[in-house]
């Protein structure tokens, strides 16, 4: 019997079902760095590709870290493409429902530099917390102040290398999903799972000149011990395009028995 399959924009579909191209992709890759996955974790993040593509937001992304895989292999794993593969720190434990650093010297490298990867005026930085922790420390930055945090119940979003974070948020519990975004040259806008809870005026500057650490200040200070589920980067999501990301991502999430 002839084997037969049908491509269908990038999912890949044959005779008993199949994977979106990215999607298999991203398997292959934690499978070459000696991670695995299980059906489960494929499933829901095949899942997780296809609906970010049909709400348009597949395209904004640079990188996205799912955090499947329970081991530095597998997390370490851009799901956007091959580029900006993490590189963690000791101190990490990585579990099935995400990647917990330690608080004094966990973090990871992403390899992303926003001065020659992102646009000024076009931006977004995205961070899922399981953890409800009154800690002043900072979970996905560069440099020094660039980038959004979760620090002792505030939720600061700062989308310009000026050090001052203009753009808060108090928070009685910092679980939950977290967006920082800039679509203009006037404004940033910060989310929490599907409420837009931040929008100050904000002009733009020049991007940072260092790469994005998980979990840390800019990869050397403020270790946070939240555990973090997902994180991505790219550019700029408009009020839709956020909301749709966290119905996409909290679906995924829930797949996984993880959400919160």
């Amino acid at each position: 019997m002839i084997g037969f399959g049908l491509n269908i924009g990038n999912r890949v579909m044959g005779g008993g079902g199949g994977f979106d191209a990215d999607a298999q992709a991203f398997f292959d890759r934690v499978t070459t760095a000696g991670g695995t996955l299980s059906e489960t974790e494929k499933t829901a993040t095949n899942t997780l590709v296809v609906q970010m593509k049909a709400d348009g937001v597949w395209s904004s992304m640079k990188a996205i870290y799912p955090m499947v895989g329970a081991s530095a292999a597998a997390c370490a794993q851009n799901l956007k493409s091959s580029s900006f593969t993490g590189t963690f720190t000791s101190g990490w434990t990585f579990a099935s429902t995400g990647v917990t650093g330690n608080g004094t010297s966990a973090t990871m490298n992403t390899s992303l530099n926003p001065s020659v990867s992102l646009s000024a005026s076009s931006v977004h930085l995205s961070f899922y917390s399981r953890t409800n922790a009154n800690e002043p420390k900072y979970d996905f930055t560069a440099g020094q102040d660039y980038g959004i945090l979760l620090y002792q119940n505030i939720f600061y979003v700062n989308l310009t290398n000026t050090g001052v974070y203009t753009a808060t948020f108090g928070l009685a519990n910092t679980t939950g999903f977290y967006i920082g975004s800039r679509t203009n040259n006037t404004n940033v806008n910060g989310y929490r799972n599907s409420s837009k809870v931040i929008n100050n005026a904000s002009l733009v500057s020049n991007l940072v000149n260092d790469n994005l650490y998980l979990s840390s200040r800019g990869g050397g200070s403020l270790f946070s011990s939240k555990q973090c589920a997902f994180a991505s980067v790219g550019d700029g999501l408009d009020d839709t395009q956020a909301s749709n990301f966290y119905t996409a991502v909290q679906a995924f999430q829930t797949t996984l028995s993880r959400q919160v």
